[in-house]
């Protein structure tokens, strides 16, 4: 998958100004670490949420304290604002 810019903010523009996410494989891409298991599912349900109310769900992956996110806009074939959005939102939870 090539990355295509569909956003105002430039794909390198975000990555620096948010130095946890990186560009893995042509998607927005971020491992989170917690405490425990029971935290990471805490913070998996809330973002589930925010990603329902925006319509835009995360390609995600869990294992007892690790998620795994990507972001990418399938029908757009690349990143875009809503990714950006996104990210900023899962790093706030």
């Amino acid at each position: 998958m090539s990355i295509k810019q569909q956003s105002t903010v430039s794909i390198e523009t975000f990555i620096k100004q948010n130095k946890s996410w990186i560009i893995k494989k042509g998607k927005l891409h971020k491992e989170y670490k917690f405490k425990d298991f029971v935290e990471a599912f805490g913070f998996m349900s809330q973002c589930a949420l925010i990603a329902e109310r925006s319509s835009h769900h995360p390609e995600w992956f869990n294992v007892y304290n690790t998620v795994i996110v990507d972001l990418t806009t399938h029908e757009a074939g690349g990143i875009t604002e809503r990714d950006f959005l996104l990210a900023k939102q899962m790093d706030e939870v």
